[in-house]
C-alpha cells in the first residue's frame, strides 16, 4: 500500500535543503545541474523544494535523489537512509483479458474432437470402399495363377484371403508454434517501477516489480513502455540488448513500440 503524503514527506524531510546547499557551494545554477543529469530544471527544483508529489511514485524519487547525491559528491547512503520510512508501492493485481467461459471452453473441445473425427472418416471410408471394390473383382474374374499338375489338369486356385489396410488419421493434437522472437523482455536486477501500456489505451502492466524477476510482452501488443530505476534493468528486444543509457533520463527510461516492433526513445 502506497503511505500517506504527510509520513512520505516527513520520512524525506531535510533531502532538499542539503541538496540545495551542495549545489551553491559547487557554484552550479539549477539550469547547470539539470543539464548534467539529463532532466527538466523543474524536476531539479521540486527536488530542492521537496515537492514530491511532481515527482511520481517513491521508486523515482529514490533514483532521483540518489542521482543529484552523486552529482554532488554527497553520500548517498546517509541520504537514503532519509527515505527508510517510504514504504514500497504494492504492484497492481494483473486480471487476465483472455478469460473464457467454461461453456465456450467445452464448445471449442468438442469441435475440436469432431474435426478429428470427420478427417478420420474422410481417410478411413474412402480405404475400405476401394478394399470391397477390390475383393469383388477379384472373385467375379478369373484366376490369375493356375497351376498346372503333371496330369495335365488344371487345379483350382485356392483364394488368397485379403487384409485390408485400414488408414487411420492421428488423433494427437498439433504441437503449438514456437514463441516469436519479437517479444520484449524485461529482466530487473533491483526493484524497479514498470508502466506498459497496449496499443489500445490499457493497461497491461503497472506497479513495482521485485528483484530477480522476468517480464515478458509481445511487440506487437505494447504502444508504450515506462522503466523506473532503469540502471537496474535489462531490456531485450528481437533478442538483443538494448542500451539502457541511451534511453534513460534521471534513471527512467521511456519507449515507445515501432510498427516494426522495435524501441524508440519516447518523447
Amino acid at each position: 500500500m502506497t503511505p500517506h503524503p504527510d509520513k512520505t514527506h516527513h520520512a524525506l524531510a531535510g533531502c532538499g535543503e542539503r541538496l540545495k546547499q551542495a549545489r551553491e557551494a559547487a557554484g552550479l545554477s539549477i539550469d547547470d545541474v539539470a543539464a548534467r543529469l539529463h532532466m527538466p530544471a523543474r524536476i531539479v527544483r521540486s527536488l530542492e523544494a521537496e515537492d514530491w508529489s511532481r515527482l511520481g511514485a517513491p521508486v523515482f524519487v529514490r533514483g532521483q535523489v540518489r542521482s543529484y547525491s552523486r552529482l554532488m559528491g554527497l553520500m548517498t547512503a546517509p541520504m537514503m537512509d532519509a527515505l527508510v520510512d517510504v514504504g514500497p508501492v504494492e504492484p497492481s493485481r494483473i486480471v487476465s483479458r483472455t478469460h473464457t467461459p467454461k461453456a465456450q471452453w467445452w464448445a471449442e473441445q468438442l469441435g475440436r474432437r469432431l474435426v478429428y473425427i470427420v478427417l478420420t472418416l474422410f481417410l478411413v471410408v474412402p480405404a475400405w470402399v476401394a478394399t470391397r471394390q477390390h475383393l469383388a473383382n477379384t472373385g467375379d474374374g478369373a484366376p490369375l495363377d493356375v497351376p498346372v499338375d503333371l496330369s495335365g489338369k488344371a487345379t483350382q486356385a485356392q483364394p488368397q484371403p485379403s487384409t485390408p489396410r485400414t488408414v487411420v488419421a492421428s488423433m494427437a493434437p498439433v504441437a503449438a508454434p514456437a514463441a516469436t522472437a519479437g517479444d520484449i523482455v524485461v529482466r530487473t536486477r533491483g526493484e524497479s517501477w514498470i508502466t506498459v501500456t497496449a496499443i489500445d489505451g490499457s493497461s497491461l502492466e503497472k506497479g513495482l516489480v521485485p528483484a530477480n524477476s522476468e517480464r515478458r510482452y509481445a511487440a506487437a501488443q505494447v504502444a508504450r513502455l515506462t522503466i523506473g530505476n532503469a540502471s537496474a534493468v535489462d531490456v531485450e528486444n528481437h533478442g538483443r540488448n538494448v542500451d539502457m543509457g541511451a534511453f534513460a533520463r534521471a534513471n527512467v527510461a521511456r519507449f515507445t513500440v515501432s510498427s516494426d516492433g522495435s524501441l524508440v526513445a519516447a518523447d
